[in-house]
């Protein structure tokens, strides 16, 4: 059952990450790899607010590791980053990960502190 709901959530999640690329692509180019950096920001955030006031197990699994994890995408990530580095955009390429682990660990903290609020 957990695989299934994985999956599910999975489903949703793979998606919207493509969509999300799209979106921001058309509105913000695509000179640097934006639409990356907002999954992952944004994903970050939610799958720890998720795991701190999620407790029940199966919504976790849909959610954080179906939903978030096909979200997330650490993959892209790395190759974005290596075509940056390969078009000599040596400095662009540092403030991608930069940006993404940056952005990545404050939206998981900011998720946190949230979470913690709203759930006491």
């Amino acid at each position: 059952m957990t695989l299934l709901l994985i999956a599910t959530g999975a489903a949703v999640g793979a998606p919207a990450r493509f969509l999300t690329d799209l979106v921001v692509a058309h509105y913000a180019g695509r000179f640097l790899p934006w639409g990356t950096l907002v999954v992952n920001v944004f994903g970050s955030g939610l799958a720890v607010f998720l795991v701190v006031a999620v407790a029940d197990p199966g919504w976790s699994a849909l959610l954080v590791t179906g939903f978030c994890g096909a979200l997330t995408t650490y993959s892209t990530l790395s190759y974005e980053t290596l075509r940056l580095v390969e078009d000599g955009r040596w400095h662009h390429a540092l403030w991608n990960v930069a940006a993404n682990l940056a952005g990545g660990l404050g939206a998981g903290l900011l998720g946190f502190g949230l979470a913690h609020l709203i759930a006491g």
